[in-house]
């Protein structure tokens, strides 16, 4: 039997200039469902959401909560209706405990009921859904686990039916991701109801009862999850048969191109981030580097590509010692980089995308003489490059700030791959991107392992660790934990390993 709907929206229109990111979409969420909202990086999903919880105000549309039309001016409007958001990157005071930030939502709401008592009632949610969170520890020194269920206890204490979960696992370990996925059929059970944004075709299988997909800001269709599978979801995302699996071809591993020897660098915390990390890396190898976020692996990148300086110990790259050469420095023997933060480390958001093409490149022929740029060969090279990577773009001289998530990111991907680097540093290469981009970013870092270079992949998705690294290693709080042959160790372990704890020999 149908349950009534706890959310309707009707016609629900966004522009942005000439953009129309939402183009009358209409959407329902019945009560005490998990209702996944999928499609492609600038399908419209995030402004969507976004609209219902009043960061936006739409064009045009409707919105009915448990029957009644209310308009939603604000998220506080959101809050008050009952509709709580948790996005992808959390929206905490840093230096706030757990209850200091839940504290902060309440007074938006005008009820100042003191710390303890909202302490007290935390405790009782928290106890309710068997959550395990320190509530006294500031939140810059929290896992992104606790960090989230923060995030879902604060929407609980001011009363959402509904939450809005964006790329709720893209950060969390196979058991962090297992804990959450428990207590939101919990939450369902007991009525709550959920919109669920994630590209985890594996998690929308498992856990939503119907998805609806989303393209170029129109609905495609609104389906039940147990009438498809993952290649038909996949299909209606991208307008055409897709092929979801990966092929590796055999290669041959070579001699050892980095060697990284007893390295130990400071954190944001003035202590050590890693602490006597040692590893070698092989010509024809990809590299997998798992851990959870905030023990070591963002380090790890920094020192290796000239970010950060090592505190102690070596980096020996083709049997050079590189250890604390500038970023310049390392890209002339032949390292490029795919940064964590793309809009803030790796392009020029604000300029037009040959300039970011062009970032590295400045003393590098054909664009350069050393001396003095060559713009006709500047352009030359950004359009090539927006051909050959199928970056959707008007021309060259287009803002790089107007492109799609997957666009920014082969944009960095073209421009890295495009000196024929021996290694190349990946930081979560694939992060928040949509089925047909991650299969793209991906058989770029296979095809590039076929002519003998090196890939370093540090990444959060330990799916994607599987699926493109030959070997692994696991960091826990600055220190290499377990070091295997991918077809040597259980996902369930490395997840274990993450976390600290330690798997049956």
């Amino acid at each position: 039997m149908k349950n009534q709907p706890i959310l309707t929206v009707s016609n629900y229109t966004k522009s942005f200039g000439d953009v129309i990111a939402n183009d009358s979409i209409c959407l329902e969420i019945e009560s005490g469902e998990i209702h996944c909202l999928l499609g492609e990086n600038g399908a419209g999903k995030t402004t969507f959401a976004e609209c219902v919880f009043g960061y936006y105000q739409t064009d045009c549309g409707k919105l009915l909560f448990n029957g009644s039309e209310i308009k939603i001016s604000s998220p506080s409007d959101a809050i008050s209706a009952g509709i709580g958001m948790v996005h992808q990157h959390f929206v905490l005071a840093r230096s706030m405990n757990a209850v200091e930030n839940i504290a902060v939502g309440i007074k938006r709401k005008g009820i100042s009921p003191g710390l303890s008592k909202i302490e007290n009632d935390v405790k009782e949610i928290c106890k309710l859904y068997d959550i395990e969170l320190p509530l006294s520890t500031p939140v810059k020194n929290l896992s992104v686990s606790d960090q989230q269920w923060i995030e879902i206890i604060k929407a609980l204490y001011l009363g959402a039916k509904l939450l809005i979960l964006d790329e709720p696992t893209a950060v969390l370990t196979p058991q962090e991701t297992e804990k959450l996925f428990g207590t939101i059929l919990e939450m369902k059970q007991k009525g709550f109801s959920f919109l669920l944004i994630t590209h985890k075709l594996k998690e929308v299988m498992s856990y939503s009862d119907r998805v609806t997909v989303l393209r170029k800001g129109r609905v495609i269709a609104t389906v039940n999850t147990d009438d498809v599978n993952e290649d038909y979801l996949a299909e209606m995302m991208v307008g055409n048969e897709i092929s979801l699996s990966t092929k590796r071809k055999k290669v041959a591993i070579g001699d050892c191109l980095l060697s990284v020897q007893d390295i130990s660098a400071i954190g944001e915390n003035t202590n050590l981030s890693l602490n006597d990390v040692s590893f070698d890396l092989y010509e024809g190898e990809i590299l997998g580097v798992a851990g959870v976020s905030g023990n070591g692996k963002k380090e790890l990148f920094d020192c290796l590509v000239g970010y950060q300086k090592i505190n102690g110990g070596k980096v020996i790259f083709d049997n050079e010692l590189i250890s604390n050469q500038n970023p310049y420095q390392l890209i002339t023997k032949g390292i490029a980089c795919v940064p964590p933060d793309r809009i803030h480390q790796g392009l020029l958001m604000n300029f037009p995308i040959k300039e970011s093409l062009m970032l590295g490149l400045h003393f590098f022929k054909p664009i350069s003489n050393g001396f003095r740029i060559n713009h006709s060969e500047v352009d030359k090279f950004a359009l090539d490059q927006i051909n050959k990577y199928q970056i959707v773009a008007s021309s060259p001289d287009q803002i790089t700030q107007t492109l799609s998530g997957g666009n920014l990111q082969k944009l960095i991907l073209s421009r890295e791959l495009s000196r024929s680097p021996k290694l190349i540093v990946a930081y979560s290469p694939t992060r928040g991107l949509d089925v047909a981009s991650t299969k793209f970013v991906h058989e770029k870092l296979l095809t590039i392992r076929e002519t003998g270079a090196s890939v370093l992949l540090i990444s959060e998705d330990l799916d994607e660790i599987y699926t493109l690294a030959d070997r692994l290693i696991i960091l826990y709080r600055g220190r290499i934990v377990g070091n295997s042959p991918i077809n040597k160790i259980a996902k369930s372990d490395v997840g274990l390993l993450m976390a600290g704890c330690s798997i049956a020999k």
